[in-house]
């Protein structure tokens, strides 16, 4: 190790997309740049965001809506928040268990109890998308509760929950284990949907704005790397299945890692849109329109009480200033502008151009 490189602690859930800090390490992109990243392998996603409102954590792998959410001041005081970086795009899925698919319901059945990781996250919010856009109102029709990505797959066992939405490798553990089926993949909802951030408390960003830009240029380095070919994919599967990483099989991270899926019904594909970590820079940037996205539905589905200044918020949240810095440094191109448009599932275009109007325009919402 570079005896000046600087320490910097950094949070992490068991999860696939968390594979740019643990390859940013393993390869040595992180002292190349200065800095010596010390992955703290978290519980659950309220462990990342308390010890990121402490200082505990100097940065975290983290939850979009999660990190709007505190800037928001959503279930506690705001604080004024970071995203960095997008770490990943797609790769999630939304898991049934076998019993209820065996019963014809794989789509958004009513009745049943629903998981996501946190209550303003990625998985809440695509869940509760993906079930209003089959007519099943998710604060009505079914019950939802928060369980720890790790725990999924148990709790699908055991039957306390009928479905989860969560991030890779547990939805393909549980097709793997027998116990469920891919109803549908996050990208089937939002095809290239920002998926997990870099976050920081913007306190920490301003205060440490040299070691800000080394991690993220660290990161860009360890993502493009990753996405370069399927050995350094097949490599990044080896090393997250560590015991101290993911502690999970080999078998069970590398098919999704590499687009190769099965539902656990016999289908199987490979998947065009499957979990991406560069994409020439693509994946990385922190568009406005996706902060954005996240703030509406959380007015959508009443966590928020009144429209915010959305793009004034996207604007103080994402920091361009020091992702800039940082693609510059090491060669990775910038995007002409900082929105992006999409169209999801239910056929309705994102463009960030009025964020109130799409929060408001859901025939389903709280």
């Amino acid at each position: 190790m570079n005896s000046t490189a600087r320490p910097l602690r950094i949070g992490y859930m068991p999860l696939t997309d968390a594979a740019a800090l643990v390859m940013a390490v393993e390869r040595g992109f992180d002292r190349r740049h200065g800095i010596a990243i010390e992955l703290s392998r978290e519980s659950s996603w309220a462990s990342v965001r308390d010890k990121l409102r402490s200082g505990a954590l100097d940065a975290a792998h983290a939850l979009y809506g999660m990190v709007c959410g505190v800037e928001l001041g959503i279930g506690a005081p705001p604080q004024a928040m970071a995203v960095l970086m997008n770490l990943s795009q797609n790769g999630q899925a939304i898991t049934l268990s076998k019993v209820l698919a065996e019963r014809g319901q794989v789509s958004g059945a009513q009745g049943y109890s629903f998981a996501h990781t946190f209550p303003t996250g990625n998985h809440a919010m695509l869940l509760y998308y993906w079930l209003a856009a089959l007519g099943v109102d998710p604060l009505r029709d079914v019950r939802t509760l928060t369980v720890p990505p790790p725990q999924m797959v148990a709790n699908l066992r055991a039957g306390t929950i009928d479905g989860f939405c969560v991030g890779e490798p547990w939805g393909e553990r549980a097709v793997q284990d027998g116990i469920g089926v891919t109803a549908v993949t996050s990208q089937q909802i939002w095809p290239d949907h920002p998926g997990k951030v870099l976050g920081a408390t913007a306190a920490w960003v301003d205060a440490n704005r040299d070691s800000a830009r080394a991690l993220v240029a660290a990161l860009l380095d360890a993502s493009r790397w990753i996405d370069a070919s399927e050995a350094n994919k097949r490599a990044t599967a080896e090393a997250m299945a560590q015991a101290g990483v993911l502690a999970t099989p080999y078998a069970s991270i590398a098919p999704r890692l590499l687009g190769h899926y099965e539902d656990g019904l016999g289908k199987r594909w490979d998947d065009p849109n499957a979990l991406a970590f560069f994409r020439a820079g693509s994946v990385n940037f922190p568009y406005l329109s996706d902060a954005m996205w996240f703030m509406t539905q959380h007015r959508r589905w009443g966590l928020l009480s009144q429209d915010p200044d959305y793009r004034a918020v996207a604007e103080r949240l994402c920091r361009i200033d020091v992702y800039q810095e940082a693609a510059r440094l090491v060669g990775v191109e910038l995007p002409a502008t900082a929105l992006r448009s999409s169209t999801l599932c239910d056929g309705v275009l994102w463009d960030g151009s009025d964020p109130a109007g799409y929060a408001a325009s859901f025939p389903i919402r709280s």
